[in-house]
C-alpha cells in the first residue's frame, strides 16, 4: 500500500490549510517548518508544483503570526 501524504511528523509546523498538494511538495524539497519557509522567497516557494497563490497566503498569514516573513529578492 502506498501512501500519498507524508507522515505527520516530517511537516512539522506546517499549516493544514495550505492543502496536501503543497504540503508534499515542500516535504520533497526539505521545507517542513515554517522556520524552514521563511528561508525561501514567494518566487521560490510558487516554484514547486503543488505551491500556488491559496497555500502561500496561508504560509504568509502563518508566518506574520509568529513574527516571521518571507524572503525579499532584492534583485
Amino acid at each position: 500500500m502506498t501512501c500519498m501524504t507524508p507522515p505527520s511528523d516530517t511537516t512539522g509546523d506546517l499549516p493544514a490549510g495550505i492543502g496536501r498538494p503543497a504540503t508534499r511538495a515542500l516535504a520533497q524539497a526539505g521545507i517542513t517548518t515554517l522556520e524552514a519557509v521563511a528561508q525561501h522567497s514567494a518566487k521560490d516557494l510558487l516554484a514547486l508544483h503543488g505551491v500556488g497563490p491559496k497555500a502561500l497566503r496561508v504560509l504568509t498569514d502563518s508566518l506574520g503570526e509568529r513574527g516571521l516573513g518571507l524572503r525579499t529578492d532584492n534583485a
